[in-house]
C-alpha cells in the first residue's frame, strides 16, 4: 500500500515484536489481557461478598501505608497496609458487627503515604471511583462510592454507525446559564438537540475528574472518577443509557498522554517518590503543559491505564474513546519545535518513544478485541504512518485520526485571503490529503478554535455584526450574507470531501457568537463565556437557527445517502478560474461555487452514470439563510457527452448572491442525485 515505508519494514516488524512480546508477559504473568485489564476490580476499594472491604495500592516507594478516614475518627495509625510483593500494599476490614460494610457509601477516605524520609503523606488512591470538592477548599477529597441501588443501564448499545457524525460536547458548558451545568442537563436539554441534528455519536469531554476547571480536562487527577462537578456517576450513566435509547454512540475523551502535576489529590509523588507511574528527572515532565509523562514502560503502569480504558467501557458503558495528545506520546520530544516535513525518516529511529507506541498497540488490540464495534480516534499531528492500520499489519490500531490540517487551512483562508484569491486546487488538496486505507475524521472546527484567543469560523466571517446584525427581522447586510453562506459551504464541502467520519463542536453548527474561556483568575472567575447559548436558535426572530437548519439536514441528508462511508470522491472540476469545486461521492454530485461575483446559468458538469438528477440540498433555500433562487423541481438530463474523463454530462445553474443591495456576493452550493 505504501512503497515509501520499504526503507523501514525492519523498524515495523521489530515494533510488532515488542507488541508480540508483551502480550506473551501478560499471558505468562497475568494469565492474559483479559484478567490484566480488570484489575480495577481488585486495585482501590472492593467489597466482598461478606461486606468485608479490601483496599489494594502499588506503592512502591512507601515504607508504610495507612487508611484513614470518616470511618475510624480520622485516626492515622489505626488501619495499616500488609506489605506484598512487587511494591504492593493491601488491607483487609471486616463488616461492622450488623454485618454492614465498616466503611459506608458516601464517606471520605485518605491513604497516609509514609515515606523512606520520614514524611507522612495524604493521598487519594490512584483507582477512586468519586472524588469531590467542598466549595471552600482547593483540593479533592476521595469519598467512597457504593450506592445502596446503583444505575441499571435499560437499552443495548447501539450498533456502531456505517457513517460516523460526531458532536463534540462538554458536559460543564452544555447549557446558556453561566454556571456548570449538570449530567442531568445534559440528558434532558441537550442529547434532544443532538439527535435532532442527526449527529450519531458523541464525544464527552472533561470526563476524566480534573482539579482545574478551565484545563478543559486535559490535566487529568483521578483517572476512574466521572467529574463531580457535573453531578455522580449514576447520572453519567443515565447520560450515557438514554443516548444509547436514541441511537447514540458516546466516546470518552481519554488523557492517557499525560497527567496534573498535584500530589495531594493527583497521581504526582503518591508514593513520595518522583517516579511511581511517572518517568523521574526531566523525561517526566512536558515542558509545554507543565504536566507528567507516564512511564509506559512500566507494568504496573500498563495495568493502571489499560484496566482504566476498560473501567469506562463496561461500568459507564462508553462506546470507544478519542485519544488526546497521541503526538506527545509517540516521540520523545513529544512535538516541541517539530515541523514534521512528511519524511518518513521522522517516523521511525530514536526520537520515537517505542513504549508509548507499543501500549497504543495493546491498547488498540485489547479494545478491538474485547469489543469488536469499540471506536478509537487518534489525535495525531505528525502523520505517522500505520496510525491507523490494523495491528496484525504493524499499524496501531486506531480506526481514525483527526484530519487537523483541514481547521488550519479554513482558518488561514479567512485569515489571509481575499475571496478572489482563494486556491480551489489548495482547498481540494487540503480536504483529500490523507493516507490511503486510513480513516480520518474531518471537521472544519472543533473546541481549540472556539478558545479565547482563538476564533470560530462565524466569528472571522462575521464578527461584531453577530451582535447587532442576526435579526430574521431585517434585510442581511453584506457581512451577514457573506458569513451565513460561507458558513454554510464550508461545513458541508469538509463533511463531504474531507474524511471518513465529520465532527463538529457543539454550538458551532449554529455559529455560536461566543468564544469559550472558563472562569480563571483572569477574567475574575466568570462563566460568562464558560456556557452555550442554545436559546439563541429557539427563536426564529435570529438567523442562528438557519445555520442550526442547514446543520441538521446536511446530516440527514448523509444519513440517507451515506457519502461518509463511501469511497473517497471523484474530483472533476477544481477550476481556478470559476472558483468551481464539483465531486461525486455515494453516487451524488456536488456542486460548490466559491466564485465571489459570477453565476453560472449553463455550466456543464462530468457525470458517470447516466439519468435523471435533481436538487436534494441547496444551501440556497430560504430555510437556511440562503435567497431561494433555484427550483427544486427542475430536473437535469445527462447527456451523452464525454466530460473530464467521464462518459456523461449535463449542464446546471450555479450562483453567486450578486445583488444590488450586497457589496460582497456569496456564493452556493448544489447538490444532485441520480433519480
Amino acid at each position: 500500500m505504501d512503497p515509501y515505508l520499504k526503507p523501514f519494514e525492519n523498524d515495523v516488524q521489530r515494533r510488532y515484536g515488542l507488541f508480540k512480546k508483551q502480550l506473551t508477559l501478560l499471558e505468562e504473568a497475568e494469565g492474559g489481557f483479559d484478567q490484566f485489564t480488570r484489575s480495577y476490580k481488585s486495585y482501590g476499594v472492593q467489597r466482598m461478598p461478606d461486606n468485608s472491604l479490601v483496599f489494594k495500592e502499588w506503592a512502591p516507594a512507601a515504607e508504610a501505608l495507612f487508611l484513614t478516614g470518616d470511618f475510624n475518627g480520622w485516626d492515622n495509625f489505626s488501619h495499616p497496609y500488609t506489605k506484598k510483593e512487587f511494591g504492593k500494599w493491601e488491607l483487609h476490614i471486616p463488616p461492622k458487627e450488623d454485618k454492614t460494610p465498616a466503611v459506608t457509601h458516601n464517606s471520605k477516605l485518605k491513604v497516609v503515604v509514609h515515606t523512606r524520609a520520614g514524611e507522612r503523606l495524604y493521598r487519594i488512591s490512584p483507582w477512586a471511583k468519586y472524588v469531590t470538592r467542598h466549595e471552600k477548599s482547593v483540593i479533592y477529597d476521595w469519598v467512597h462510592w457504593d450506592p445502596p441501588q446503583p444505575y441499571i443501564h435499560k437499552h443495548p448499545r447501539p450498533q456502531k454507525p456505517r457513517s460516523l457524525r460526531i458532536y463534540e460536547s462538554h458536559v460543564g458548558i452544555a447549557s446558556p446559564e453561566g454556571k456548570v451545568a449538570s449530567y442531568s442537563n445534559f440528558t434532558h436539554n441537550v442529547l434532544p438537540r443532538i439527535k435532532d441534528l442527526g449527529y450519531n455519536c458523541i464525544q464527552l469531554m472533561a470526563i476524566m475528574e480534573h482539579a482545574y476547571y478551565a484545563s478543559f480536562g486535559y490535566q487529568v487527577t483521578s483517572f476512574f472518577a466521572a467529574s463531580s462537578r457535573f453531578g455522580t456517576p449514576e447520572e453519567l450513566k443515565e447520560l450515557i443509557d438514554v443516548a444509547h435509547s436514541l441511537g447514540i454512540i458516546v466516546l470518552l475523551d481519554a488523557v492517557h498522554s499525560h497527567a496534573s502535576k498535584n500530589t495531594e489529590d493527583g497521581l504526582n509523588q503518591f508514593d513520595g517518590s518522583d517516579s511511581c507511574f511517572f518517568h523521574s528527572g526531566p523525561r517526566g515532565e512536558h515542558s509545554l503543559w507543565d504536566s507528567k509523562l507516564f512511564n509506559y514502560s512500566s507494568w504496573e503502569v500498563l495495568r493502571f491505564l489499560l484496566s482504566n480504558l476498560r473501567w469506562w467501557l463496561e461500568e459507564y458503558r462508553f462506546d470507544g474513546f478519542r485519544f488526546d495528545g497521541v503526538t506527545s506520546m509517540l516521540y520523545h520530544h513529544h512535538g516541541i519545535g517539530s515541523g514534521f516535513s512528511g519524511d518518513y525518516a521522522e517516523y521511525f529511529g530514536l526520537q520515537v518513544d517505542e513504549d508509548a507506541l507499543v501500549y497504543l498497540m495493546l491498547a488498540n488490540h485489547i479494545l478491538h478485541t474485547l469489543y469488536e464495534d469499540c471506536i478509537t480516534i487518534a489525535e495525531e499531528v505528525s502523520g505517522m504512518p500505520n496510525l491507523c492500520c490494523p495491528v496484525q499489519e504493524g499499524g496501531l490500531g486506531f480506526d481514525y485520526r483527526l484530519a487537523m490540517a483541514i481547521p488550519d487551512k479554513w482558518i488561514q483562508i479567512l485569515k489571509e485571503f481575499k475571496d478572489e484569491d482563494w486556491d480551489m486546487g489548495n482547498i481540494v488538496h487540503t480536504m483529500t490529503n490523507r493516507r490511503y486505507g486510513e480513516k480520518c475524521i474531518a471537521y472544519a472546527e472543533s473546541h481549540d478554535q472556539a478558545l479565547v484567543g482563538d476564533k470560530t469560523l462565524a466569528f472571522w466571517l462575521m464578527d461584531k455584526e453577530m451582535y447587532t446584525s442576526m435579526s430574521a427581522l431585517i434585510p442581511m447586510n453584506s457581512v451577514i450574507d457573506r458569513g451565513i453562506q460561507l458558513h454554510k459551504m464550508i461545513r458541508l464541502l469538509t463533511h463531504s470531501l474531507g474524511g471518513e467520519g465529520y465532527l463538529n463542536f457543539m454550538g458551532n453548527e449554529f455559529g455560536h457568537p461566543e468564544w469559550l474561556d472558563f472562569p480563571r483568575v483572569g477574567n475574575n472567575e466568570s462563566y460568562h463565556y464558560a456556557r452555550r447559548q442554545f436559546n439563541l436558535v429557539d427563536t426564529d426572530r435570529l438567523r442562528y437557527w438557519q445555520l442550526y437548519a442547514f446543520d441538521r439536514d446536511m446530516n440527514r441528508t448523509e444519513d440517507k445517502y451515506g457519502w461518509l462511508a463511501a469511497p473517497p470522491a471523484n474530483i472533476s472540476v477544481k477550476h481556478q478560474g470559476d472558483k468551481v469545486i464539483v465531486f461525486e461521492r455515494a453516487n451524488v454530485i456536488f456542486i460548490f461555487n466559491f466564485h465571489p461575483t459570477n453565476s453560472y446559468s449553463s455550466y456543464r458538469v462530468a457525470v458517470g452514470p447516466p439519468g435523471k438528477y435533481k436538487i436534494k440540498l441547496d444551501s440556497d433555500g430560504i430555510q437556511y439563510g440562503g435567497h431561494g433562487r433555484l427550483d427544486h423541481n427542475t430536473e437535469f438530463f445527462t447527456e451523452p457527452m464525454e466530460f473530464k474523463n467521464l462518459p456523461n454530462s449535463m449542464l446546471v445553474i450555479t450562483f453567486n448572491v450578486h445583488m444590488p443591495t450586497v457589496c460582497f456576493s456569496l456564493s452556493l452550493l448544489i447538490m444532485l442525485e441520480n433519480m
